[in-house]
């Protein structure tokens, strides 16, 4: 509020969960309790309604500590301004919002070149609500393609399979479960720690849509090698005539690798990726709510699955899961384009990967820590505690004590195949400078040194059973 108005005082009623106010907070004439789940029976000032939500809101941690998110925390102050302009714009009705429609085409486009699109004015894409959703209708179109195929040859369409790593994203899982979609899970181990082709042949047979490749694991930030993959799946088609078809999740890797490993061909340079996603809102460096999709040309999207609207006197092709969504990201992502252009986004991608090698090599340097990656592939990288080092503690402990400091890092098991593991991982985002790493690593060695001083095993900590962000 304005002046110095005292904050609210959240004195709650045991009974009833409702919020009471201080009586110097509260002004004359309004109520000084309000119902936590109901609707109040009155209206308050602005000014009060405002206050109760932003103390509310100020418990939450502080973004730019959360390293444990990949989502982005920080844009300048001209995507505020554009922000604050755009709010209301619904992604959806391209008719009362044409220019933000062309716009959205213009990103996806300027994507598909990118990543090598053959031809990327004949390529398919639109925006999504964030990377969930375009993984979403990655699978579905491809299940879609699988089941136009079987039934035109006279076969069953009620066992499709979908083939990924043990380690995907919990949005493949949910995919899965929606769409009535076997999944068949590779699991990673010591040797193969990543989806690498191996063994692939064991896991795919005729009800197999696709086998998804992720360009950036959650757990550790490494890529899965999109070009064995396809190697593997040539030499499947080879023995048994399958043409089964990619799908890149690249919801963090494919904004890193064209700047920072341009000559990795991950992409639609490799004739069997049928589509790539990626995360406006992850290192696209905009706000929350923003993912994208684009196929590698109109044969990929079964015309079924498309729904045109009018659009400047004509049908412009819409797909997607959600009706309305904001527009306003999609002219973040659309500014951040024009803003950074290629060598700028190459100029800040490689600042955030500087910061990851610069925390990888302090963490190797930890004799209780064993590193797990080090930040090569994007800009995020796990350790695990060194064998042997102690019994007395273990990461989540650690975890808990960096919280004490501000710091998210969070520490969970690996997925099924080293689900023995725990880990601990870094996700370093634009906004993360070099004397905030240097903070952090202070904090760790104190958290470290407190923890080894302990003569006897701490309490059982807060174990999380798995990872999905």
């Amino acid at each position: 509020m304005r002046g110095n108005r005292r904050p609210a005082t959240d004195l709650r009623d045991p009974a009833t969960g409702d919020v009471e106010l201080n009586p110097l907070f509260a002004r004359p004439g309004e109520a000084t309790q309000l119902p936590r789940f109901a609707l109040p029976p009155g209206e308050s000032l602005p000014e009060t309604a405002y206050q109760i939500v932003h103390d509310e809101a100020m418990l939450d941690g502080n973004a730019r500590l959360n390293l444990a998110t990949f989502v982005g925390t920080w844009m300048d102050e001209q995507s505020s301004r554009l922000y604050a302009l755009s709010f209301e714009k619904n992604m959806v009705d391209k008719d009362e919002y044409p220019q933000t429609a062309a716009i959205e085409s213009r990103c996806w486009t300027m994507l598909a070149n990118l990543w090598h699109a053959p031809d990327p004015h004949a390529a398919v894409g639109t925006s999504t609500i964030g990377s969930s959703e375009a993984c979403m209708l990655g699978g579905l179109t491809m299940k879609r393609r699988w089941q136009h195929a079987r039934r035109a040859a006279g076969q069953p369409t009620d066992r499709p399979n979908l083939v990924m790593s043990s380690a995907v994203q919990v949005c493949w899982e949910k995919f899965c479960n929606y769409f009535d979609v076997e999944p068949r899970f590779v699991p990673i181990t010591l040797d193969h720690k990543v989806l690498d082709g191996h063994d692939l042949a064991s896991y795919v047979d005729e009800n197999t849509i696709g086998v998804v490749a992720i360009m950036g694991v959650t757990y550790t930030g490494m890529y899965e090698p999109v070009a064995r993959i396809a190697e593997a799946l040539d030499r499947i088609e080879e023995s048994t005539g399958l043409d089964v078809p990619i799908h890149v999740d690249g919801a963090s890797g494919a904004m890193v690798a064209p700047f920072l490993q341009p000559d990795l061909e991950w992409d639609f340079r490799i004739a069997r990726v049928a589509s790539i996603n990626t995360s406006g809102h992850k290192y696209g460096l905009v706000y929350p709510g923003l993912g994208w999709i684009v196929w590698r040309d109109k044969a990929r999207v079964p015309a079924d699955l498309i729904f045109d609207v009018s659009y400047l006197g004509g049908d412009m092709p819409t797909l997607g899961l959600n009706f309305s969504r904001p527009g306003a990201q999609v002219l973040l992502q659309y500014y951040m384009f024009l803003r950074l252009g290629y060598d700028g986004f190459r100029k800040v991608q490689q600042a955030t990967q500087d910061v990851a090698h610069y925390l990888a090599a302090e963490i190797a340097k930890i004799k209780a820590l064993a590193l797990w990656n080090d930040g090569s592939d994007i800009p995020v990288f796990a350790w695990r505690l060194r064998d042997g080092h102690t019994a007395n503690w273990n990461l989540y402990h650690l975890s808990d004590k960096l919280r004490m400091r501000g710091w998210l890092v969070p520490a969970y098991p690996m997925p099924a195949g080293l689900a023995d593991i725990t880990v601990q991982r870094v996700v370093v985002r634009n906004g993360l400078s070099h004397d905030l790493a240097e903070a952090l690593i202070t904090d760790i060695r104190a958290a470290i040194a407190y923890l080894d001083a302990v003569t006897g095993p701490m309490p059982p900590a807060d174990e999380q059973p798995g990872f999905h962000h």
